[in-house]
């Protein structure tokens, strides 16, 4: 008996990580890129780290903010990789800004696994922007600090997204 199977192509995701806690910007004193987590950042840091690492990624590449670096830096150790740094994922500087071409050209050029860090603006307008492309939502949006936005591509092109809350910290 002969058999023939048809091409089967799974969506792959990249993992797109919101900073986890930090400083509140009216007690810190310096410039925002700066800015560093807190103590409960740090757990929630540490809890990313464990479930992301379980998904084996290849590349981590964060915004250049402290708290970005910062939120990514124990998975980073824990999978020994290093943590590559890109100014199209940092903070709009205008927040009625919509993710330009070149963020989202970062996004598809990423090697599937990839974990992004970002921070709460950017993370919407890119959800927004490739749910307006035709990308399918699964479940309930999770904008929180430490959610992740597990977004599946299929043949290069974003077909749904689905978000985990934050991991819970003491």
């Amino acid at each position: 008996m002969l058999f023939t199977f048809a091409k089967y192509c799974a969506a792959v995701p990249i993992y797109v990580v919101r900073h986890a806690e930090a400083d509140p910007r009216n007690d810190f004193n310096g410039d925002d890129i700066d800015r560093p987590l807190t103590n409960s950042g740090r757990e929630q840091a540490a809890a990313l780290a464990e479930r992301l690492a379980a998904v084996s990624p290849t590349i981590i590449v964060s915004s250049p903010y402290k708290r970005c670096v910062e939120t990514v830096e124990p998975l980073a150790a824990s999978i020994d990789l290093e943590v590559r740094t890109d100014a199209r994922l940092a903070e709009f500087a205008n927040a009625n800004v919509r993710p330009d071409a070149s963020l989202l050209d970062l996004l598809h050029s990423l090697p599937d696994r990839a974990v992004v860090c970002s921070h709460g603006d950017v993370i919407p307008a890119i959800v927004e922007s490739l749910a307006g492309a035709g990308m399918r939502i699964n479940g309930t949006a999770e904008w929180g600090k430490g959610s992740v936005w597990v977004l599946e591509r299929d043949d290069n092109r974003f077909v749904s997204g689905r978000a985990w809350p934050p991991p819970v910290v003491d």
